[in-house]
C-alpha cells in the first residue's frame, strides 16, 4: 500500500514562506497516471484542495492559491514538496498530502498522510 508522510516546520511567521515535504513509500510518484496532492483544513472549516503534481511532472493549482503556491518533486527521494509564499494567519491549517492512482480519470484520493499542523503566527 502507498503510504505518505508530511514533514516540515509547524510554525511559520507572517509574510514568510511555508514549506512542507511529503515522502511516499510503497509506490512511486512517477507511476503512470498517478498524482500527488496537497490539501489543507483550517480550524473549523472544510478541506481545501491546493494543488497537485502528476506523474509526468505537470502541476495543477487551485485558482484561489495559484499565485502563492508551488509544488515540486524529487523523484530520487520519492518526495514532493509544497511552498506557499506570503503567508498570513489565515493560512493556519492542518496540511495533508494525498495520492491518486488515476489523476486523469477518477481522481479519487486513495491514500492520505496523517496531516501536519502549521500555524502562522509572529
Amino acid at each position: 500500500q502507498v503510504q505518505l508522510q508530511e514533514s516540515g516546520p509547524g510554525l511559520v511567521k507572517p509574510s514568510q514562506m511555508l514549506s512542507l515535504t511529503c515522502t511516499g513509500s510503497g509506490g512511486s510518484i512517477t507511476t503512470t497516471y498517478s498524482a500527488w496532492s496537497w490539501i489543507r483544513q483550517p480550524p473549523g472549516k472544510g478541506l481545501e484542495w491546493m494543488g497537485a503534481i502528476a506523474y509526468d511532472g505537470s502541476t495543477y493549482y487551485s485558482p484561489s492559491l495559484k499565485s502563492r503556491t508551488s509544488i515540486s518533486r524529487d523523484t530520487s527521494k520519492n518526495q514532493f514538496s509544497l511552498q506557499l509564499s506570503s503567508v498570513t494567519p489565515e493560512d493556519t491549517a492542518v496540511y495533508y498530502c494525498a495520492f491518486t492512482s488515476d489523476y486523469y480519470g477518477h481522481r479519487y484520493l486513495e491514500r492520505w498522510g496523517q496531516g501536519t499542523q502549521v500555524t502562522v503566527s509572529s
